[in-house]
């Protein structure tokens, strides 16, 4: 009780110093100038958690080199609190499943060198019918700020009658009056275009529904749908201007190593980064292969995403079965991933003679006439020769080829 007395003090006295300052809220801007990576509970294990899988997944978030090639986040979805608030309205954590408490996990992943995320809702209830932040904002913002929050994914179930963009413009301020910067991940599920208000609200902002395990299906629940890799891509057209640096379209977790072959957590993770998605791993890391790890730590196909030029990809051919993507980069770079849609193997050839370059967005544009590249092979790691030369290649099926291309320095550039 003592401790809730002195949480509810902080919280009027931030609020009465807050309206004294006229401070005007806002959200913490350049926490993510690049798309956030990290890692998320639910995919994997849904409400199944608890603090020993949170601290031990932070353990081998270090140990397994995922800290070190970028993924900073651990996030605790749904399932983490009691049914109910306290008698003072307070969110409680159960503490059958975490008995050191939230801050406790949070100082934990805080010593590992990693920042820590929780869930909530900007409904009434949670998706999984657990208190959710309706009535609460500030409440909860205070609360989270005092257990060490860095990271706040803020779900849309039980929203009966509530304006989008006004709820989560709330949950903003009420992050921003508690005083901690977090990263404010909206999780609207595209259904009132958060792409369209959501660079002044958040960080980042769902673009679908729920993503699942599979590369090619839409699972009909009823009342809303599950969307596989493939579905997913296909709904962030037209999409791309509304990304960049501190404000990006989230198509979702990933599902890398969740049951999908090889070649689609390729495919998968390939493709998010060319869409510069958020990176939010979602399987077991504790007890994932070689190959899965190996996915998820290619250095080379992450640097694509975390470019500092912060520009989305955009789809350049489409024959139904083999699409070609490019992704401008730094210092005249270009990302390329050539995406095998279909159930077979696919030849693919690419002449770089007869193909011009031109995205207005970011206003870059190459001849390959003019200008010669080099091309690396990004899952191979090897040297894929220049385009002087024509492309050709085997694509399996639901794969990828993904290339990076560098200028030829030639003496005059130099």
């Amino acid at each position: 009780m003592k401790k809730h007395y002195i949480i509810t003090c902080l919280f009027s006295v931030s609020i009465l110093l807050l309206s004294s300052i006229n401070i005007y809220p806002q959200k913490f801007k350049n926490l993510a100038l690049t798309p956030p990576m990290g890692w998320n509970s639910w995919n994997a294990f849904a409400c199944d958690i608890n603090e020993d899988l949170i601290k031990k997944t932070a353990d081998e978030m270090v140990a397994s080199g995922m800290k070190d090639a970028g993924y900073v986040y651990i996030v605790i979805d749904d399932c983490w609190q009691l049914d109910h608030r306290d008698s003072l309205g307070f969110i409680i954590p159960d503490l059958e499943r975490f008995p050191s408490g939230i801050k406790s996990i949070a100082d934990y992943i805080h010593s590992k060198g990693l920042k820590f995320g929780i869930h909530s809702c900007a409904g009434s209830r949670s998706c999984a019918d657990y208190p959710g932040s309706r009535g609460h904002e500030y409440q909860d913002a205070i609360t989270y700020a005092s257990w060490g929050v860095d990271y706040l994914k803020y779900d849309w179930c039980n929203t009966e009658g509530l304006n989008a963009e006004g709820a989560y413009t709330t949950m903003r301020d009420a992050l921003y009056s508690a005083g901690r910067p977090v990263v404010f991940s909206l999780c609207e599920w595209g259904n009132n275009k958060p792409w369209e208000w959501g660079a002044k609200v958040g960080h980042l902002w769902r673009t679908t529904g729920d993503i699942i395990n599979c590369f090619d299906c839409v699972v009909d629940h009823g009342t809303w749908k599950s969307w596989g890799v493939l579905p997913i891509i296909d709904k962030q057209d037209e999409l791309r201007k509304y990304a960049g640096p501190d404000h990006w379209n989230d198509p979702d977790m990933l599902e890398v190593g969740n049951g999908l072959t090889l070649g689609e957590d390729r495919a998968h993770f390939s493709m998010w980064c060319m869409l510069a998605a958020p990176l939010i791993a979602g399987n077991d890391i504790r007890n994932m292969s070689e190959e899965i790890e190996s996915v998820l730590t290619n250095r080379d196909v992450i640097a694509v995403d975390q470019d500092s030029l912060g520009v989305q990809g955009f789809k350049f051919i489409s024959n139904g079965e083999i699409e070609v993507w490019f992704k401008p980069l730094v210092n005249g770079d270009w990302a390329m991933c050539v995406l095998n849609r279909s159930s077979s193997t696919q030849k693919f050839s690419f002449d770089w003679s007869r193909e011009y370059i031109s995205d207005d967005l970011s206003k870059r544009k190459t001849d390959f006439n003019e200008i010669t590249y080099n091309l690396k092979n990004l899952w191979t790691g090897k040297d894929a020769g220049t385009t002087q030369q024509l492309l050709n290649s085997e694509i399996p099926s639901h794969d990828v080829l993904m290339l990076r291309l560098s200028p030829v320095q030639t003496d005059e550039m130099k």
